[in-house]
């Protein structure tokens, strides 16, 4: 309850408050003293930096997010409510429900183009680009070694690996690196299984066992990414493209495995568009259903 009344996710964020209040407070007298919050969380914060390295999580985002909001107020695209019904100042927490998870009108793709980016670009003083450095290596390595390339619509991103037949992500615009991270692993070992694992073929893939916050120790382990995608993150499937291998990365293998010739399945309009830096007018754009074809008519 007292995660959800502060705004938080998870209990993680609220253990040392709790033990602040219990050390103050006696049921039924005032508090010993007028604790200083303010120092405390930012002692906190300081300490967590310090151990990131070795402990390789930070626990305190939430205030991150809310001193970058309250301090910033006019860098983030989505409605603030600083004041209440009465006019009175509200509580920072209570100015957006785009941190909140529950009773928040805003999807996890909302959050990171509307809230991450913006605030992303306050802190290193630029836009950071739609696909990082980091993601692009990954995805190509070099002219040999190339697996897979990313497509950027409008209003979202596609990573599409070499062979993979399985639907891909509509990612945000933005894509962070927990989410590329889960991708990747969902979609290569799936490709490693379909092509050469499952038919009794030694596994041609390097596939990295550690990105971003997760550690793979089962090829099982692109069943738990796509449940994570779709069930906790909420991320819509795209359409399905097989067989897609433009640069015959997975026919080639196949060859020397003396399995038969895994054919590209050309589609031209979208093709001419991978691996842009920037989406530009006039490109990929999201195709509008039936359903949102009939509700603006």
């Amino acid at each position: 309850m007292i995660p959800l009344t502060l705004g938080f996710n998870s209990s993680e964020y609220v253990e040392d408050i709790t033990l602040v209040l219990l050390s103050i407070f006696t049921i039924g007298q005032p508090p010993i003293v007028k604790y200083d919050y303010a120092t405390f969380i930012a002692n906190k914060i300081h300490d967590q930096f310090l151990n990131l390295d070795r402990e390789g999580i930070f626990k305190y985002t939430s205030f991150i997010y809310h001193l970058l909001l309250y301090y910033q107020p006019d860098s983030f695209p989505f409605p603030i409510r600083k004041l209440d019904s009465k006019g009175n100042r509200r509580s920072v927490i209570l100015w957006s429900l785009i941190f909140h998870n529950c009773d928040s009108s805003y999807t996890y793709s909302e959050f990171i183009d509307l809230f991450v980016h913006p605030a992303s670009t306050l802190l290193i003083g630029a836009p950071p680009p739609r696909i990082t450095g980091d993601m692009n290596k990954i995805l190509q390595l070099s002219k040999q070694y190339r697996i897979g390339d990313w497509y950027l619509y409008q209003n979202h991103t596609e990573i599409k690996m070499y062979g993979c037949e399985i639907f891909p992500f509509k990612l945000p615009r933005y894509v962070t690196m927990r989410l590329f991270a889960l991708e990747y692993f969902r979609q290569i070992i799936y490709e490693d299984l379909t092509h050469f694992c499952n038919v009794k073929k030694k596994a041609q893939l390097r596939i990295k066992n550690q990105l971003g916050p997760y550690v793979i120790i089962s090829r099982d382990a692109w069943e738990d990414a796509e449940k994570i995608l779709e069930y906790h993150f909420r991320l819509k499937k795209s359409f399905e493209w097989v067989s897609y291998d433009p640069c015959s990365f997975i026919s080639d293998r196949r060859v020397r495995n003396r399995l038969s010739v895994y054919v590209h399945h050309r589609i031209p309009k979208i093709e001419q568009y991978a691996n842009q830096e920037e989406w530009v007018e006039g490109t990929l754009i999201e195709e509008i259903s039936e359903h949102e074809k009939r509700k603006k008519m």
